[in-house]
Parts: structure tokens; sequence; C-alpha cells
């Protein structure tokens, strides 16, 4: 059988040319690294505008909820205006804005709209945020209502566990992948450069002409 020879001549064309080493191994570990921690489907600290056209204690409360959390790198903006012209220049990619009637809407009629315009280009990170600012809003309102003496609790109470990947980092599932993808293109970079060295040499012909047994 001519295996073993065909076997032996390419560890020899291998340990001769040490491209096809680094090809084989080096590459492989430098694109799971570049890859898994380059790429990332995690929020944190998005940047995020803050228009308050009323100050006050209500408002102030509810603006500490962006400024002490880490997944928004909240800033004050004095106008809506000024906050539009930030997001179109995608300086930040969503703005929350407080009306001027934010306060007394809430004594009078204990109903106050907030506006949120979220960047859309990027719609995971739109999802994202808009879940964000629910939920700072949702603990806003259950601390408001807890300093008044009332109970604040949904009629039904939604207990979550996460498995596998308790702290949600894309990274826990896309590296698995992504090592499956980084090694069917290193198989396919080999063939076609083995191929292209044949052709190189001029030894592609002999090559297929030359019985494996």
């Amino acid at each position: 059988m001519r295996m073993r020879g065909l076997i032996r001549k390419e560890f020899l064309q291998i340990v001769r040319d040490p491209s096809a080493i680094a090809i084989a191994f080096l590459m492989p570990v430098v694109l799971l690294l570049l890859f898994g921690y380059g790429v990332s489907l995690d929020a944190k600290g998005v940047p995020l505008g803050l228009v308050v056209e009323h100050p006050g204690a209500q408002t102030t409360e509810f603006t500490q909820g962006f400024l002490g959390s880490e997944y928004f790198e909240a800033r004050h903006y004095p106008t809506l205006a000024a906050a539009e012209t930030a997001l179109g220049r995608a300086e930040i990619d969503g703005i929350v804005h407080l009306r001027a009637d934010f306060a007394t809407g809430l004594l009078r009629t204990a109903r106050a709209p907030i506006q949120l315009i979220v960047n859309g280009v990027d719609s995971n990170t739109a999802r994202i945020v808009q879940g964000y600012v629910q939920g700072v809003w949702a603990n806003w309102l259950e601390r408001r209502a807890a300093e008044q003496g009332l109970r604040f609790a949904a009629p039904v109470q939604l207990e979550q566990r996460v498995w596998f990947n308790p702290e949600l980092r894309s990274r826990n599932y896309l590296v698995p992948g992504l090592i499956a993808v980084i090694m069917t293109l290193i198989g396919a970079l080999l063939t076609a450069l083995v191929m292209a060295r044949e052709w190189e040499r001029g030894t592609m012909e002999a090559l297929l002409v030359t019985p494996v047994s």
C-alpha cells in the first residue's frame, strides 16, 4: 500500500514548511480568542440620554435608577432636541424623556407617562434597552409604593430560574458554536492550501495519477 508513503510525504512537507502548522494550530486559537472576546450580544454600559424638563424630587429619585445601574451610562441633556441630535450622531443609544408635568401627574392622577426613544439600527440592543428601562420603571414604582405604605404586587408572580447559563452571558453559547465553525474553516483552508502548493510545485499531475494502493 502506498498510503503510508503519501502520509510520510505530507508530514515531511509540513515539517519543511511551518506555516501549515501555524494555520492548523495557532490560527484556530487566535480566531477563537478574537471572536470569543470581540463578539458579544450583552448590553452593558449602554449610553443613555436623560431629558428632565422640570427637575424635582420625583424625577431625581427616578433617574437615580439609571445613574446607579451597570447597564447604563446615563448623561443629562438640557433639551429633547439636544438629546435627539446626540442620538442621530450615535453618541447615545436611547433617550428617556420626562415631561414638565411628570411630578404633577403623579400627584394628581397617579399617572406620569415616560417617553422612550431608542435607536433601532441595532434591534437586539434596542430590545434590551427597552427591557432595562421597563425594569427601572417597575423597581421605582415598587419603592415608591412601599414608601407610601401601599402594597405593590402583581396578581401573578413569576419565579424565574435559568439553567446552564445563569449569568446570561452570550459568550457561553457563542463560543461552542464558533469552535465548530472555525474548525470547518481551517479544514477547508488547509485543503485549499495543499492543492495550491501542489500546483505551484508542478506536482499536481503526479499526485493525480498516483494510485493510493
